[in-house]
Order: C-alpha cells, then structure tokens, then sequence
C-alpha cells in the first residue's frame, strides 16, 4: 500500500513540475534567446542581403542576436520546409521573396502547404525585376532585343535567380510573342556573372546583383518589369511604356512565422521591423542594394500572398509552365 501512494506522490509531483515548466515557458518574455531567420538561398544574394540589414537592426529592437541561417537546396524548399516544421514560438522565422508564391505550381510535390504552414509578419522590401543583356548583343531596347529574337528562333539564352525571375521571363516572352532558352540558376548573383562573362546573352534578375556590373558598362539594362521606374535605373523604360501591357512582376522580399506562432508576438515582432527598417541607416543601404522598403501589417502581406497564389495559379498554366 505504501508503494503504491509512493508512486502516486512521485507521480503527482511529475505532473505539478510539468505544469510550472509550462507556465514559466508560456509565461517567458520573448525573446529570452537569439532568434533564427532562414533565408532559403545563397548568401550575397537580393534575398540575403535584405534579411542582413533588417536582421542586425532587428536584434537591436527586440534586445536578442537575430541570426541569418542560409539553407538552401531544392530551389528554396529545403529552407523553407526547416521552418515550416519548426516550433511555433517565434524564435525561427523565414525570410523569402515572392517565389514561395509560386512553388505550389512548379514543384510536383512540396513538404509544406503555403497557404497553411505559414503566418504573416510583414512586407520587408521590393524592387524591380530587370531584363539585362551583355553589351555585345546588338540590342539598345526591348524593341531591338526582341527583333533579334524573332529573327534566330531560340538563339537567345536567358539567366534567372529564383522561380519569380523566371517567370518573369517567360511572361515577357509571351506577352511580346517570342522565344529564347531559359538557363536556371541558384542565385541573382551567379547569373549576373555568367551574364557579365557571356555564359548567357541576357537574365532576368532583381536590380541588387545588376547595379555594380550596369554602372561599370559590363551589363545593358533594357526594361523594368514593375508599374514605375526604378529609383536606381531612371532612363530605363517599363514595360508598360514599351507597349507590352502585363501585370507588376515586382520582386518582394518578406518575413513569415511558422502557423500557430502566438499572435501576441507576431504583433511585437511586426512592430519591431517596421520601427527596424524605417530608419535611416537601413533605409540608404536597401536603396543601394535596389530596394524600397515596404513594411505593413500582417493582414496586409497575408492579402498579398493570396493574391498572388490566385494569379499564379491562372498564369502559370497559361505559360506551359509544368512542374518538375
């Protein structure tokens, strides 16, 4: 009989050591510990460079060390599903561009649900998507560019640095009925050089990797793909101004939670960006990497992405685009 009430007693002080440990974790200031923010691809790149800048004012606001992590692999995936299947305290979060938006139709088969494993923090940044050429090539304009590719069918090669640049291209290409090969790469920045050593005759890429090489003459920027002209490319024209009407392919750069992350530190750390990023010293050194910043409310980014889940989900098939 004792025995018995011994193991109950044990058993009953198990359960009250389990409650406070819960309390005290449910009852912990966030953030107790440094924080982890996933960027699913190469370091140096649009992406990366984004999450840099906001990460070393971000740790300042929130009073912790906010860490970059790269994983990259399977196109962004691997990186993403890390955070996708990671606890949802706030403590691991991911920064990503708009080509999270269209993995669902361009992979045959994702370890996470887009629209269910994730929660909105904010809107971070944007910037243009540009159509660059080597200076070789005998295009001055799109206009010109575009002659040259009716004229040799499939002779002209494309790089692009995410699934967004990609697309990009291929609506271009469709909106203006002609074609040139795509050749994929893992990152903005290593299309950039291949496009600068001449491995490809033109990419389309974010303006980051593209504004050292285009002030130096090694590469020719012909168009940018938003609704206005980019702050750093203001002789180049738009789409839109070059006839071909289509809708803004924009690159934005953004951060996500893992779902159920506590609303009360989804808001803190929404507050904590905006505050980050707004201020001056980060400002300028986004504007000199391409980008504008763009912060907003969480309901604000969780519209976006829907929006753009929907169009993608239209446009893609449109493109012949299948997944692999």
């Amino acid at each position: 009989m004792k025995s018995d009430h011994g193991i109950a007693a044990r058993f009953a002080c198990a359960l009250l050591l389990l409650a406070v440990a819960h309390a005290v974790r449910a009852s912990e200031t966030w953030p107790a510990r440094p924080v982890r923010v996933i960027v699913p691809f190469v370091a140096g790149g649009g992406v990366d460079t984004v999450a840099r800048i906001t990460a070393n004012r971000l740790g300042g606001e929130l009073g912790q060390q906010v860490i970059v992590d790269n994983r990259t692999g399977a196109r962004g995936v691997i990186g993403v599903d890390i955070v996708a299947k990671s606890a949802a305290d706030g403590y691991t979060l991911l920064v990503v561009s708009e080509s999270l938006t269209v993995m669902p139709f361009v992979e045959r088969s994702l370890p996470f649900d887009v629209r269910k494993h994730f929660v909105a923090v904010s809107m971070l940044a944007t910037q243009p998507l540009l159509l660059a050429v080597h200076p070789s090539l005998p295009a001055q304009s799109l206009k010109e560019f575009i002659a040259l590719a009716k004229a040799k069918p499939a002779a002209i090669s494309y790089g692009s640095g995410g699934f967004g640049q990609h697309l990009a291209g291929e609506v271009i290409k469709k909106s203006a009925g002609f074609e040139m090969t795509h050749v994929p790469y893992k990152g903005g920045a290593q299309a950039a050089i291949d496009l600068v050593g001449g491995q490809v005759n033109a990419a389309v890429l974010g303006s980051s990797p593209v504004i050292p090489f285009a002030r130096s003459g090694k590469l020719r920027v012909l168009v940018v793909t938003s609704k206005a002209r980019s702050a750093q490319f203001p002789n180049v024209p738009t789409l839109a101004e070059e006839g071909i009407a289509t809708v803004d392919l924009a690159q934005w750069v953004y951060m996500l939670a893992p779902a159920k992350t506590p609303p009360e530190r989804v808001s803190r750390l929404n507050a904590a960006l905006v505050k980050a990023i707004g201020a001056a010293e980060p400002r300028e050194k986004l504007q000199a990497a391409g980008y504008e910043v763009a912060t907003g409310t969480p309901q604000q980014l969780d519209t976006m992405l829907h929006e753009a889940l929907a169009r993608w989900a239209k446009l893609i098939p449109e493109l012949n685009i299948k997944p692999e």
